[in-house]
């Protein structure tokens, strides 16, 4: 009962948290470059101004990936950035298993003067819409 009275008592200080807040995790999500939908991405690449790279491992890059897309691990990123360097006037799509290493390199490539996008559930979502993956190389 406290916290309701406290909200009730204090209803100013608590919107102005629940704002703050929001504005925080949008800025947030912004700044890690802003999630595209799978037929984003397609109209983006087939216009020419995007270049998808995936940030998944070897292995699964090789068992399917989007036709186009340049692989770079996650965890090979720092010491493989001439491969993204060489693409610096287009839009950068990440795209990974699900979507949980696309913010953090999002930031990193934002910093560094690219322009990011996040496909919106990764790799996952494309397949889940029965988009076409190429295998192999």
């Amino acid at each position: 009962m406290d916290f309701f009275n406290f909200v009730a008592q204090e209803w100013i200080l608590v919107t102005i948290l629940i704002v703050l807040i929001y504005l925080y995790v949008w800025r947030d999500r912004i700044k890690s470059g802003r999630p595209v939908s799978p037929h984003e991405v397609t109209r983006l690449v087939n216009e020419g101004n995007a270049v998808i790279v995936d940030l998944r491992e070897g292995a699964e890059f090789k068992a399917g990936h989007i036709v186009g897309s340049v692989n770079v691990p996650y965890a090979k990123l720092s010491k493989e950035s001439t491969d993204v360097a060489s693409h610096k006037g287009k839009t950068i799509i990440l795209v990974d298993k699900l979507g949980q290493h696309a913010g953090a390199v999002g930031r990193l490539l934002g910093k560094e003067g690219f322009e990011v996008r996040r496909l919106g559930g990764g790799i996952a979502e494309w397949q889940a819409q029965s988009l076409p993956l190429v295998k192999g190389k």
